[in-house]
């Protein structure tokens, strides 16, 4: 009955976003000059993605190949497993599953923003709330797809494996873990390569366009202008879709694993039917969130003189609370046995601190991103005496704004962890942070909703601006731009608490599972040496990964920069509006950057763990060296992303308050020196900020995929 309910759900999530696909594609896509902007857009992002997922699958196959015979030569199979063969099989065949649904649910969502665009800014020429709902129910065929697509992928899966009757069901999990790892692996390089390509672009556009040659943002006069909307989408939208999608993934594997676990260790609680009920918990709950996002889309309007920011809130706390009432009715319906009549309502509970979580993420990301607020103004006042000042200032306020996520992440971690261990089962305690990660997952389909949301608005505005239309629109596209940058920079928030929860899920399985391998840690020690060095490790790998991504816009940026000054020199009427510039070219060039440059940061993930494990299972603590470099590696992954993500946020938004007329306005010094800092903080918030979310997750799901190697 479960699994129905949950596949059933599913398709029917599937079914509503090809509906709103349907009535976004039906609106009025605009003049005949918008449209010509609008093409250019969609060739520019289908070329990019034909390329780098042309790449990005070729290498999944050579590491599937690398997994089968890992799993079916070198690997002796543990007592209660079926035979190298079988596992090799399933193990890899899992991988292939997910990496090929995480790369269909991006480039879904993308295929839609990108012609969702034109239709925004079209309808933004009569109607404020027509744009906005056109925006947001565009993302919404994304963040359901995600969603959908991850439920559909990790049920479907099960299923498969149950009706060939494998493994017991309770081992079910283990053995499809795969799925997760090639949802990571996809993720990865469609985050990486989005965004070195989208930051790349704008460094290139704003340095010699803003800041060179004095001309307007979206100015149909830059060469890069079209390189720097394609990369909107090719980053905010294939790549975060993908981001999530891992996020979901690997997060209902590492419960159904946890939940396995956890009714292993209460026989009498969860016997028969009730201990599959425990395991699939964490899909049902997450097909419950998947209805209540789905209300809160469609319920949101906005009045014309109302800030669109208000209303997306407002849906996003109607999907909040529905998600919380299907949390509750979940735990009560399957996690109520007879012998611990109080677990219900303490798992219930824990849900609820996850969506509370993210609410608090939501907030937190909005107080150290939002020129309201005392972040971004001293950022923007610093900016008066100089760029020197403001990359100071703007530096100061990223590391500052790791302190409140942290102390968010520990209370829902600990809180969750005693309201499971306090449930009356045993062993209850990492069930309740899984529970809450589900919580902080529920509303994903949403959130992944506004974020999409960002870059079709600023596409629209650039749409506005290329094809000349009257200002008064371009103001109207320019007020939900600025609401699509808060819902940009608050998904990032958003993604790494949740890659928090699910990390510390994921290491909880991976502990679990090596316990289940015949070699439990009870604790990592880190005073053996060899076990410290492992954690020292990991926290190197998040610096040296951030260094190759931010490095690698660089390069691409330079190959931009030059580019675009090369049109201006060997044609001045560029500048004059007389000539037309060589978009193609600029596209062609980040392209081709960009895929390049993507290789070795996401290389380094994935090899770093595998040669860890190896090399110190030759001093007998591979498995516990491990899980110290995936500890101490996700620490530093969460605080340096947090950094990164929220401290570029705050430049730009620093510099969005000097336009609004604030030092000086457009063209002041200030001004210039906020395009500076607003350029050093594109490669942190949009490149290496949102990489660093899939790296943590990738750790988990790679140790947890080559866990039996390392034991």
């Amino acid at each position: 009955m479960l699994i129905p309910l949950v596949l059933g759900l599913s398709v029917c999530a599937l079914a509503v976003a090809v509906g709103l696909a349907r009535w976004v594609l039906r609106q009025d896509n605009g003049t005949p000059e918008m449209r010509k902007v609008s093409d250019a857009i969609q060739e520019g992002a289908g070329a990019f993605v034909r390329r780098q997922y042309r790449t990005i699958f070729g290498m999944s196959i050579v590491l599937a190949a690398l997994i089968f015979v890992l799993y079916a030569f070198f690997r002796t199979p543990h007592p209660g497993e079926p035979s190298a063969a079988t596992m090799a099989f399933w193990t890899t065949l899992s991988f292939a599953f997910g990496a090929v649904c995480s790369g269909v649910a991006g480039l879904i969502g993308m295929f839609v923003a990108v012609r969702a665009n034109i239709r925004t800014a079209s309808a933004a020429r009569s109607s404020l709330n027509r744009a906005l709902q056109i925006a947001l129910r565009g993302g919404a065929v994304s963040g359901l797809f995600v969603v959908a697509m991850s439920l559909l992928g990790v049920g479907g899966l099960y299923t498969i494996v149950h009706a060939f009757d494998v493994v017991p069901p309770e081992r079910i999990p283990l053995l499809i873990v795969g799925y997760g790892f090639g949802a990571s692996f996809v993720a990865l390089f469609a985050q990486l390569g989005g965004g070195i390509y989208t930051k790349a672009a704008d460094v290139g556009a704003d340095l010699v366009g803003k800041v060179e040659a004095g001309i307007p943002e979206d100015d149909p006069r830059n060469p890069a202008v079209i390189a720097d909307l394609v990369g909107d989408n090719v980053g905010d939208c294939a790549g975060r879709g993908a981001d999530l999608f891992e996020s979901t993934a690997a997060e209902n594997i590492g419960a159904m694993i946890l939940g396995a676990g956890l009714a292993a260790a209460n026989p009498t609680a969860f016997g028969g039917l009730a201990a599959l009920a425990v395991i699939l918990f964490p899909l049902v709950v997450r097909a419950f969130g998947l209805v209540a996002s789905i209300i809160g889309i469609l319920v949101v309007k906005s009045r014309e003189d109302e800030d669109p920011m208000h209303a997306l809130n407002r849906g996003y706390m109607i999907a909040a609370v529905l998600a919380a009432v299907g949390f509750i009715g979940g735990t009560y319906w399957l996690l109520n046995p007879a012998s611990a009549p109080d677990a219900w309502w303490h798992f219930a509970l824990s849900g609820v601190i996850g969506i509370a979580t993210s609410i608090a993420f939501v907030y937190i990301t909005q107080y150290y991103t939002e020129y309201r607020y005392r972040p971004v103004k001293s950022i923007a006042a610093a900016s008066v005496t100089g760029p020197a000042t403001n990359i100071i200032a703007g530096f100061a306020v990223a590391l500052e704004c790791t302190a409140l996520p942290t102390f968010a992440i520990g209370a829902a971690i600990i809180s969750s962890y005693r309201l499971g261990a306090s449930s009356g089962l045993e062993h209850a305690g990492l069930f309740g942070t899984a529970v809450a990660t589900m919580g902080m997952l529920g509303t994903a389909a949403y959130i992944l909703a506004m974020d999409t949301f960002g870059p079709i608005t600023d596409n629209a505005g650039g749409v506005i601006e290329m094809s000349h239309q009257p200002e008064d629109i371009r103001r109207r596209t320019d007020r939900l731009d600025a609401v699509g940058n808060t819902t940009k920079a608050l998904t990032k928030g958003y993604a790494i608490g949740s890659a928090a929860l699910a990390a510390f899920l994921l290491f909880s399985a991976y502990l679990d599972e090596v316990a289940a391998l015949g070699s439990p840690l009870e604790a990592i020690n880190l005073a053996k040496p060899e076990v410290f060095v492992g954690g020292l490790l990991g926290a190197m790998l998040v610096f040296w990964f951030s260094a190759l991504a931010i490095g690698a816009v660089t390069r691409a940026a330079v190959s931009v920069i030059k580019e675009v000054r090369r049109q201006f020199q060997a044609d001045p009427g560029i500048l004059k509006g007389t000539s037309k510039p060589d978009y193609g070219r600029a596209v062609d060039i980040v392209t081709v950057g960009a895929l390049k440059e993507m290789v070795a940061p996401g290389l380094l993930a994935v090899g770093m763990p595998i040669a860890v494990g190896l090399v110190f299972k030759a001093f007998g603590v591979g498995a516990e060296s491990v899980a110290a470099f995936l500890m101490v590696g996700t620490i530093a992954g969460i605080l340096v992303a947090t950094m990164l993500n929220n401290g570029g946020g705050a430049w730009d938004n620093a510099k969005k308050f000097i336009e609004t007329g604030e030092y000086g306005g457009k063209g002041s010094p200030a001004h210039k020196a906020g395009v500076v800092g607003d350029t050093v903080g594109d490669p942190f918030k949009d490149t290496a900020g949102p990489s660093l979310h899939v790296l943590i997750k990738l750790l988990s799901t790679v140790t947890l995929v080559l866990a039996p190697l390392f034991v």
